[in-house]
């Protein structure tokens, strides 16, 4: 039992310090990175469990429970975090007539470093269809100096891109949002069935398709953008929670 507790104490402490190095790493425009925090909390209550012998105290029935309980939780995890996988690696098609590259982090400096990860795999989508219109869709958050269509357009006119390829979607807040409201300016041009590709890091092309496909998107494509290796388990952990609240508040369905 000893090696169980010291197991679960290095969990404790490895959870806690990459949420640390989170914090470090990305800043506080999301405070989801607490979660490791609380995931490390709970593998000391497991240590704590296992020195003071809870697990043999307990009645039977609640064992069964709560080991099936675990269980189910990790096929549910599973499936959902296949889901996800599915989207890696989508580079959509040749010569859309939109592509929507979906909002993130911005900062007075501009674009943060995932939402560069986008713009960049947007650009060059751009250079190699030229005559894709791209849709910046974003808002702004509490804690940012300007929408993050403002940060993404001003990023793209830097790079060379003209002018009048580009479009601002500034007023939405969330990933629903930036489909919802971008499918908004399609239909007020008269574009309602064009065929669009949506630009998000890895993790996020799954969710951000079949959002599209609820919202009424004839033809979508995801496009997918790189993201940080040593962030990828927290994104996934995060995106895992995403798609579970987008499928049970009903704005997806998983698959279709």
């Amino acid at each position: 039992m000893k090696k169980l507790e010291k197991r679960y104490m290095a969990a404790g402490i490895l959870s806690v310090l990459y949420c640390i190095s989170i914090m470090l790493f990305t800043g506080f425009g999301s405070l989801f990175f607490l979660i490791w925090a609380v995931i490390g909390a709970g593998f000391f209550f497991l240590a704590g469990c296992v020195r003071f012998h809870v697990w043999k105290r307990l009645p039977g029935i609640l064992r069964g429970i709560f080991v099936a309980g675990v269980v189910l939780g990790l096929l549910v995890f599973v499936f959902f975090e296949g889901l996800i996988i599915s989207g890696f690696g989508r580079e959509g098609k040749e010569n859309l007539d939109y592509v929507i590259v979906l909002g993130a982090q911005v900062h007075k400096s501009g674009p943060s470093r995932v939402l560069k990860m986008r713009l960049d795999t947007a650009y060059d989508y751009a250079v190699e269809n030229p005559d894709t219109v791209l849709i910046v869709s974003g808002g702004q958050g509490g804690n940012e100096p300007f929408s993050e269509a403002k940060g993404m357009y001003d990023y793209l006119l830097k790079k060379g891109l003209e002018e009048d390829r580009i479009i601002m979607e500034d007023k939405s807040v969330n990933t629903y949002e930036n489909l919802t409201f971008s499918k908004e300016i399609l239909d007020s041009l008269g574009d309602g069935e064009a065929q669009v590709g949506i630009v998000s890091n890895n993790f996020h092309v799954y969710r951000a398709v079949q959002l599209a496909k609820h919202n009424g998107y004839d033809t979508v494509y995801g496009i997918s953008a790189p993201s940080y290796p040593y962030l990828q388990v927290h994104n996934m952990l995060r995106e895992f929670f995403g798609v579970m609240k987008d499928f049970l508040t009903g704005h997806m369905k998983l698959v279709g």
